[in-house]
């Protein structure tokens, strides 16, 4: 089976980010993996704005150890 993860670098910012989102999902999805529960769950947190906050935390985690594997995109030439 290929990983799903195969690296953290990414080639732009924009790119990081997109996947420090997707970071977010799969550990959702693995933490959740039956897709019903995870669908009559989605009406309950997509109103609260704390769990919506909350989720832009680890997404900004994320995001932190991506940038960091890829040395902030810093050109070191």
């Amino acid at each position: 089976m290929t990983p799903w993860l195969p690296t953290l670098k990414t080639e732009t910012p924009q790119d990081g980010y997109d996947l420090a989102v997707k970071m977010a999902r799969v550990a959702i999805k693995m933490t959740q993996p039956d897709p019903d529960v995870r669908d009559k769950l989605r009406p309950v947190y997509a109103e609260d704005a704390d769990a919506l906050i909350a989720s832009s935390q680890v997404v900004a985690t994320h995001f932190a150890t991506v940038a960091a594997a890829n040395n902030y995109w810093r050109d070191v030439s």
